[in-house]
């Protein structure tokens, strides 16, 4: 019974790990240290409530509402979310990259991302991941039409803030 657990285990941490890593950088604004740390954290809890896992849902919606959980939770108790200075994260790339070509871009939208609020930074994360918006409206409990409304205006805000700070 235990090896079966440790094999499922490893299957579900190589199959997300990936995607809660990307989705907790999103979250810190970049910050690889933090990301880390958080996404460690997320797969404790996946390891200590596996045998809980009832299969109401798939194991990566589950997984995500675990990291969403636990990003918010790390902002709670942070007290404040702590700005990175921008130098700070342009020398950072972050793992989820290191399989493709270094583009310039990606910092600039993790910064950008990171002056989003909350719910709206893991939103788009979500569909940075390619997430349906069935997928995203089971983690976030509200309707699909409400995603797709809600991820319009967030690119909007992407939009305006991108441009805003290339004026700078």
């Amino acid at each position: 019974m235990m090896e079966n657990k440790n094999e499922l285990f490893e299957t579900i941490y190589y199959q997300h790990h990936p995607m809660v890593l990307q989705m907790c950088l999103g979250f810190v604004k970049g910050d690889t240290s933090t990301a880390k740390d958080l996404s460690q954290e997320i797969f404790i809890i996946v390891w200590n409530n596996l045998d809980k896992f009832r299969g109401a849902s798939s194991y990566k919606t589950w997984i995500y509402r675990i990291t969403v959980n636990t990003c918010l939770q790390h902002v709670k108790k942070d007290g404040k979310e702590r700005a990175i200075p921008t130098t700070e994260i342009e020398n950072k790339i972050s793992v989820a990259e290191a399989g493709s070509a270094v583009n310039n871009n990606v910092p600039k939208l993790y910064k950008a991302i990171g002056q989003l609020n909350k719910v709206d930074r893991l939103i788009i994360m979500m569909v940075l991941e390619n997430q349906d918006y069935d997928s995203i409206s089971e983690v976030l409990g509200i309707k699909p039409i409400n995603v797709r409304v809600k991820i319009h205006r967030i690119k909007k805000r992407l939009e305006t803030i991108l441009k805003s700070n290339n004026d700078e």
